[in-house]
């Protein structure tokens, strides 16, 4: 059983906290802003205080979440996206299946065979089982990691069949522009293994889009948030 989460030494009650580090990764606010609007309520800490927090506590939150369960129907989704890190490129790569939902992220300096082999790798000891179904954009590093990693599995490589992966790159995008950039890409892969494990949870799945569906959805991803950081709910 999962351990709850420890606050000793903290200033501030547990619930500030976890409300703090959900505006830092569920928003694409900078850190002042989550500040303002902690002191929109009264609650008065520093940006620095919420960037702490959320380095600190916030992969203990990401662990604590329930994760969907892999299924033999599974539909993945990969491709990659260039992140300029202290006037370098590197490369996230990103699987997603057939909902959205984010399966894994890895922060590599290539993009080539060697780099798809290690998502691949990955995801098979993540998910424990292959999907029903890759799908990628054209280049030729997945086959060539496909054939290696999970020959059986069917792959299908087209530009317009890869939309699920290519439009899970936009709310990063839009975070890493209110974050004026990422400093290392340590502290790229340490946000995303946060900020999709929230998302993951509060975004509803594409087959669940009517209104009281969404709604009942973010109030059970609420309580869930609140469990993960051992808070009341």
């Amino acid at each position: 059983m999962t351990k709850p989460v420890r606050y000793k030494r903290h200033r501030f009650p547990p619930e500030i906290i976890a409300h703090a580090v959900w505006l830092h990764f569920r928003f694409p606010l900078s850190l002042r802003l989550v500040e303002e609007m902690l002191l929109e309520r009264g609650i008065v800490v520093s940006y620095e205080s919420v960037r702490r927090w959320a380095m600190k506590f916030g992969p203990s939150y990401a662990r604590r979440l329930k994760r969907k369960t892999p299924s033999p129907r599974d539909i993945w989704h990969l491709d990659e996206v260039v992140i300029t890190i202290a006037g370098q490129q590197h490369w996230l790569w990103r699987a997603v299946d057939q909902d959205g939902y984010v399966l894994d992220e890895i922060v590599q300096t290539r993009r080539d065979t060697k780099a798809a082999k290690r998502l691949l790798k990955r995801l098979l000891k993540k998910q424990g089982r292959p999907p029903k179904r890759l799908i990628t954009d054209k280049p030729g590093s997945y086959a060539a990691a496909r054939r290696q990693i999970m020959p059986a599995v069917e792959h299908s490589s087209h530009k317009g069949l890869n939309n699920w992966a290519e439009t899970s790159h936009l709310p990063l995008r839009k975070r890493e522009r209110a974050m004026q950039g990422f400093r290392t890409p340590g502290g790229l892969q340490r946000f995303v293994s946060v900020f999709s494990a929230v998302r993951n949870l509060f975004v509803p799945p594409r087959s669940r889009r009517s209104a009281l569906a969404t709604h009942l959805h973010r109030l059970n991803a609420m309580a869930a948030w609140k469990s993960a950081a051992s808070i009341a709910a």
